[in-house]
């Protein structure tokens, strides 16, 4: 039984293969020899160099392309030195810039979070991350940017950037960081 199905098989590749070779096209004008220089202009080729056609983004696709260009302008730190929540001259400049994407995008909200060294009480800590993030608000509101669409959270220094024990970690700990919240 095996082998009438394995010859049946075949054969129906056979045949499959002969129709498929009798359809095909036949060309009714033969080249002469001579004649096998084949010219393609650049007309003939410009389709190839044109873009895609645009295809539109959904909604979806839009606000995730917005939200990470957002997030780019958005999403920088500003530092403070020990034992302090004054901003920097720097801190100041990139507030500014994100002031400036905060109203270009206009339906995010931020999270500002505060964060220190490892030096000194955890309540201590807890305390000076958020008069850190709370300047940085206060700043914001200053150049336009309601209250409304920022949120303060201080970690202390339950979350450093560099774990090391060195100036030069301490130093990266002392800082607010900029997290989208919509």
């Amino acid at each position: 039984m095996n082998a009438k199905r394995f010859f049946a098989s075949i054969m129906m590749i056979c045949l499959l293969a002969a129709l498929g070779a009798g359809c095909a096209k036949k060309s009714a004008d033969v080249m002469p020899a001579a004649a096998t220089k084949v010219e393609i202009s650049d007309r003939d080729t410009d389709w190839q160099n044109q873009p895609a056609p645009a295809r539109s983004l959904t909604e979806d696709e839009m606000r995730a392309q917005q939200r990470e260009m957002a997030q780019r302008e958005l999403g920088n730190m500003i530092f403070f030195a020990f034992d302090s929540f004054e901003l920097t001259p720097e801190s100041r400049e990139v507030l500014n810039s994100k002031a400036e994407a905060m109203k270009k995008y206009s339906l995010f909200t931020i999270v500002i979070e505060g964060h220190c060294d490892e030096r000194g009480t955890s309540e201590y800590n807890l305390a000076l991350g958020e008069r850190r993030a709370k300047a940085a608000q206060e700043f914001l509101s200053q150049l336009g940017i309601p209250d409304s669409r920022m949120t303060i959270v201080s970690y202390g220094k339950e979350r450093p950037l560099d774990p090391s024990k060195t100036e030069g970690a301490w130093s990266k700990n002392r800082r607010d960081e900029f997290k989208l919240q919509n």
